[in-house]
């Protein structure tokens, strides 16, 4: 039984509309190839969170740290700073920038190096 936006499994009722709407597509998809609707039901559910509120395993983390004298922006692992300024404030404002670009996620620290915030989880 395809679902539409009006009708749909009472397990889709608390999802968001962007998250609910793909997860019918999905769902529907699935019935179409014969698949069983207990598993095209929560298959689509799955995927349609990765596909509308992202996968963090696919995202990159960039962290801001301090170094020496400055504040420093660098990839996850990554031995070298994308970009460094003399104050963790002016270098927030161009880090923000940088990781929504690449779409990734922000962690930073405070001076001793402990987590201070996560962005753009």
């Amino acid at each position: 039984m395809p679902w539409s936006k009006n009708d749909y499994p009472d397990s889709m009722k608390n999802l968001s509309e962007d998250v609910r709407d793909k997860a019918i597509e999905i769902a529907n998809a699935l019935l179409r190839d014969n698949k069983e609707e207990s598993r095209a039901i929560s298959i689509g559910i799955a995927q349609a969170r990765k596909y509308v509120e992202g996968d963090d395993y696919d995202r990159p983390e960039y962290h801001i740290t301090a170094e020496d004298e400055s504040w420093i922006l660098k990839k996850k692992d990554g031995k070298r700073a994308i970009k460094r300024e003399d104050t963790k404030e002016r270098l927030l404002g161009e880090a923000k920038e940088y990781v929504n670009d690449h779409d990734g996620i922000l962690v930073i620290y405070t001076e001793n190096g402990d987590i201070s915030q996560r962005l753009y989880e």
